[in-house]
């Protein structure tokens, strides 16, 4: 795993920079900048390993190509956006998306991916009018299911455009601190999820959005059904912290980074939900060393990243 280049993290705490945090004015960048942290840094690349970028590279140039053949069609413009952002180029994926709803303005699932990279480059209220618009679109029709764009290892999607809407509003909710306004959100797609993936990773944010406010008997009573053996096919880490808070797994079973502190994705939710538990059960300086570790992990375009620097942003 490749860590972003010293110049992209420098210890963010010790930066100093007016009006950050989720939900500031966005400020002007750089072209080659993707984004502006909550802690005023300047984001540039995913850290990919050679092989993923390789792949990704390969399955960019089949979507350019299907786009340059249709270029109004909206499956081309969200596949092509999609793999635009894989790679990190998360800039040019939401112009592309933009021109899309340029050209299909009632299209919630441009809506729906534009408001998912908005969240990648943390412009949170864009992001929330995103899915807002997008779930208002999408009510009244037909549910689909949203094929992944890296399968899983049952080559099975979890999530349709409906749940996807629903699990990223509750999301940008929560980024933002609004955890009282995230949790109906997840309330309601806890109760419209048809699969165990669906539920660990639903459960998990509404779980900690109500510990965040202090409901400690309501943030309890959605661990009731979680159990250790359930149909996981994805989720394993969501699922893992799940049991850790209900005190069935210790929080050193949920992995959480190599020695050398390298981080994939699925670590920095994992470490994102252990630092998050010791921050609601009054250890904040646990807390925050977690969250410092996560950003020194380097995956800036994961969840679990963002929410650490958020909580960091709010803690200055």
């Amino acid at each position: 795993m490749l860590l972003l280049a010293p110049m992209l993290l420098v210890y963010p705490l010790a930066i100093q920079a007016p009006a950050t945090g989720p939900g500031a004015p966005v400020a002007p960048r750089p072209r080659e900048v993707q984004a502006i942290s909550f802690l005023g840094d300047s984001l540039r690349a995913f850290p990919l390993p050679d092989a993923v970028r390789a792949r990704y590279e390969r399955q960019l140039a089949l979507a350019q190509a299907a786009y340059d053949r249709t270029p109004t069609d909206p499956d081309s413009i969200v596949w092509f956006g999609r793999r635009l952002a894989y790679l990190g180029r998360i800039r040019e994926a939401i112009e592309i998306y933009s021109k899309g709803i340029a050209l299909h303005p009632e299209n919630p699932w441009l809506f729906r991916h534009r408001g998912h990279r908005y969240l990648t480059v943390r412009e949170i209220d864009s992001a929330i009018r995103d899915f807002e618009r997008a779930r208002t679109l999408a009510a009244g029709r037909p549910d689909q299911v949203e094929p992944d764009g890296q399968p899983n290892a049952k080559n099975q999607p979890i999530g349709t455009l409906k749940s996807n809407i629903m699990y990223h509003l509750g999301l940008a909710y929560y980024l933002k601190g609004d955890f009282a306004r995230a949790i109906p959100v997840y309330r309601r797609e806890l109760a419209d999820a048809h699969n165990d993936d669906r539920r660990v990773s639903t459960a998990h944010w509404l779980y900690m959005a109500l510990r965040r406010l202090g409901r400690v008997e309501e943030a309890a009573r959605v661990l009731l059904p979680i159990r250790p053996r359930m149909d996981i096919v994805e989720n394993d880490t969501y699922h893992r912290l799940l049991l850790m808070y209900n005190g069935e797994l210790p929080p050193d079973s949920v992995v959480m980074g190599t020695a050398a502190g390298e981080m994939s994705v699925t670590d920095a939710t994992a470490a994102y939900g252990i630092g998050n538990w010791h921050l609601y059960n009054g250890r904040t300086a646990q807390a925050r060393e977690i969250f410092r570790r996560i950003l020194a992990g380097g995956q800036w375009g994961a969840f679990g990243y963002i929410a650490a620097e958020a909580e960091l942003a709010r803690s200055r």
